[in-house]
């Protein structure tokens, strides 16, 4: 079975906490988005995610909107946060300090658990997103006031 995950890793020099707490904001995520596919943040909205946590989110792909509703599947204070949807792939995203100031940061695309992984890789999303990821950690590098290493 090949592998369906693609992960992207970047060094950001931030605090663990401090990123941790930008992911767990679903307002932020539309500003953090290197795909240009988030919009916005649906409402009603948690101010902050936790395990089993949903949220809403307004997208946009090749001009067309739609609303995509995610639920939080791995969660790991500081460390570990994962959401997915309707059709069962996730965004992961795991954190590792490397000091009190820098930390390692790994987004990851993973459609292994998808209802239709096949589909997704005929339509070219593996490569796309992972284009996607390597902006989001640009961006994430940006808000956080440090360049990516």
């Amino acid at each position: 079975m090949p592998q369906r995950q693609i992960s992207v890793t970047a060094t950001v020099r931030a605090p663990a906490d401090r990123i941790f707490d930008l992911l767990a904001d679903p307002a932020q995520h539309a500003r953090l988005d290197g795909s240009g596919t988030v919009a916005a943040l649906r409402t009603p909205a948690p101010a902050r995610l936790a395990l089993g946590t949903t949220f809403g989110m307004n997208m946009r792909m090749a001009g067309v909107p739609y609303h995509i509703t995610n639920r939080v599947v791995e969660f790991e204070e500081n460390r570990l946060i994962a959401w997915r949807h309707f059709s069962g792939h996730r965004w992961r995203w795991q954190l590792a300090a490397v000091d009190e100031q820098t930390t390692t940061v790994t987004e990851t695309f993973d459609w292994s658990t998808a209802g239709a992984p096949l589909v997704l890789e005929l339509l070219g999303f593996p490569e796309r997103n992972r284009k996607g990821i390597v902006a989001t950690l640009d961006r994430l590098a940006a808000t956080m006031g440090a360049e990516p290493r």
